[in-house]
């Protein structure tokens, strides 16, 4: 466990104090962690959850072959043409808020990503985008984790159960979040 949280110490410190890259200071870690003889790497690899592992990938080929097709690009001009530009701030909100749950929350911010080109664009998707993913089970995939770590207890969070509160809190938080935005913009 020392070793674990040594390690965790450097690579954050050197991410946030150093300024050093991330992902080679992640990979580091990770490869040090792996060949330690402190920690047995069937034990730490036993612990990963290939399921939602393999959801993440799938998540992340889909988002790329959208961007590498177009799809992405041309959606945005069909909006644009429809009344609905994504430079201007409420259909950003609106368009961040549906595709978050369409495709999950960090899928959407990959993919409106192109679109944030004005200066509110950045807060407000990251803002919405994390939001909205409460309104539904699969607006999040911290909800899916939650709702199968929760079965796996013998709790039971169906669509129903989860919208009981995830929809008023997640309105009411849109809400708030529209108010703010429009005042400051």
């Amino acid at each position: 466990m020392t070793t674990v949280l040594v390690v965790f110490a450097v690579v954050y410190l050197g991410m946030i104090l150093g300024g050093l890259p991330f992902l080679q200071l992640d990979r580091t870690g990770i490869a040090l962690l792996l060949t330690s003889r402190k920690l047995q790497s069937h034990k730490m690899l036993g612990l990963v959850d290939w399921s939602l592992l393999l959801l993440f990938i799938g998540l992340f080929v889909v988002n790329h072959a959208l961007a590498q097709t177009g799809f992405t690009q041309r959606a945005m001009q069909e909006l644009a043409a429809a009344g609905m530009p994504l430079s201007e701030p409420a259909p950003f909100f609106f368009v961040t808020l549906l595709l978050a749950n369409i495709v999950s929350n960090v899928p959407a911010v990959m993919l409106l990503l192109p679109a944030a080109t004005e200066p509110y664009a950045g807060p407000m998707l990251a803002l919405v985008s994390t939001l909205a993913g409460n309104l539904l089970i699969v607006g999040s995939i911290a909800n899916i984790i939650v709702v199968s770590a929760a079965a796996r207890q013998g709790i039971s969070i169906d669509w129903r159960r989860h919208a009981r509160t995830g929809v008023p809190v997640t309105l009411l938080s849109l809400a708030v979040t529209a108010a703010w935005f429009a005042l400051r913009h």
